[in-house]
């Protein structure tokens, strides 16, 4: 008789999921954008590439699913901690009007940047809710025994 994980029920973190959907979708956009258009957002280093972008957005996608499957796998505390980081990572996009103002991007770069950074404090907020409130796991066993 094997003996199965208890899984998280969906709909307790269905919230969380929604936006971390919306979060990868707003990220992919704009990343995907900066990569096109990489030599046309200002005050970015020239040795910034394409294939570098795309890179980094795999990277931060591979820290969020991580973060999931924690979650996913009822370690409640480490997959909050490492999805509040996949937040953080993207919240680094502000950088771009530090190196170039708001009125020296174009309305796209702006709507990009503004939603993907919108998008990850809300994933932020809901991972920081998950790590300091204090509620039981709701847990439902998946093996059946006749």
């Amino acid at each position: 008789m094997s003996e199965k994980l208890p899984v998280l029920e969906p709909r307790r973190h269905g919230k969380l999921l929604l936006l971390l959907v919306a979060y990868g979708a707003a990220s992919l956009v704009h990343f995907g954008h900066n990569a096109e258009f990489i030599r046309d957002y200002p005050g970015l280093p020239a040795t910034w590439t394409r294939g570098g972008v795309y890179l980094a957005r795999l990277g931060m996608t591979c820290v969020g699913l991580f973060g999931w499957w924690m979650l996913h796998r009822n370690w409640r505390v480490a997959g909050a901690l490492v999805l509040s980081g996949y937040a953080l990572l993207s919240l680094d996009s502000l950088g771009h009007y530090v190196v170039a103002s708001m009125t020296a991007h174009s309305v796209m770069m702006n709507v990009t940047i503004l939603a993907e950074v919108i998008c990850a404090a809300s994933v932020l907020v809901q991972a920081l809710k998950l790590l300091f409130t204090r509620q039981p796991l709701a847990l439902t066993r998946t093996d059946q025994r006749n």
